[in-house]
């Protein structure tokens, strides 16, 4: 069991946290996504490279891998291009306000690259930004080169689990402290790569549409679905409020959902 003097998100002794994925969560686009479609090997081999990695064919950190391997313009690039293009979830910047006036702590645990996601965080969300701590992958140069050249660059991930990063590293020793200090842990993710923190957390927001609800539906993990930041807003401030629980509000969620797909299927 960890001391709070090792987790950093407990230094103000928050009674919430808030752990989020980056990419296609806090953002619209995917950035890792955008630049394998776009500049990379494409959309169709990635989707491939999704499905085969939900169904257990091959492991993330793999299908990862190979797609980041298939962009080789040099990395200012790569972040200068993904600054001109990826757009913030329209709720998150109010979100975030609000978080920051709660003292609610943001972690960003992503298996993207902390450099990228930390220049789109200043360019999107400003100055601020630097108060989220973000944990994700890192990058490094392949021998002979610098991730400034042409194929110059590689992934370098955070852990050697078959995620790259496993989320779940992060979250479960804030989730085994002591139930007098332990803090409201909420995720919210989208796809295959959240699913190891999908069940170390107390209320898990699942963007609709999205992987990780088909695979929280397989597992029968509750959920609560969320179209963008707004929804999340509106429910967190109920629960911080007292006006609904945890349990209650992931209760509902699961099935708010079951029953769309009723009525959808009748």
């Amino acid at each position: 069991m960890g001391s709070i003097s090792d987790l950093p998100a407990m230094k103000t002794n928050p009674k919430f946290i808030f752990f989020t994925d980056f990419d296609g969560t806090i953002t619209l686009q995917d950035s890792n996504d955008y630049m394998t479609d776009n500049i990379g090997y494409g959309q169709q081999k990635r989707r491939q490279g999704n499905i085969d990695t939900l169904h257990g064919k091959i492991t993330f950190r793999n299908s990862f891998k190979e797609m980041m391997d298939s962009v080789s313009k040099p990395y200012p690039e790569c972040i200068q291009y993904l600054v001109d293009n990826i757009k913030l979830d329209p709720g998150f910047a109010e979100f975030f306000n609000w978080s920051l006036e709660n003292n609610i702590p943001v972690v960003v645990l992503s298996s993207g690259m902390e450099p990228i996601i930390k220049a789109l965080l200043a360019a999107l969300v400003g100055p601020n930004s630097t108060k989220m701590q973000v944990i994700g992958n890192d990058v490094g140069p392949r021998p002979g080169k610098t991730i400034d050249q042409e194929g110059g660059w590689q992934i370098v991930f955070h852990d050697e689990s078959d995620f790259g990063h496993d989320k779940s590293l992060t979250l479960r020793p804030y989730a085994q402290l002591p139930a007098e200090v332990r803090p409201t842990m909420f995720y919210a993710g989208d796809g295959v790569s959240d699913i190891s923190a999908a069940k170390e957390t107390d209320l898990l927001f699942a963007k609709r549409g999205h992987d990780l609800v088909s695979y929280c539906v397989k597992d029968d993990i509750p959920f609560t679905l969320f179209e963008d930041w707004t929804t999340i807003l509106a429910k967190t401030k109920e629960i911080v409020e007292g006006k609904t629980t945890v349990k209650a509000a992931a209760l509902a969620g699961s099935e708010a959902y079951k029953s769309s797909l009723h009525s959808h299927s009748l």
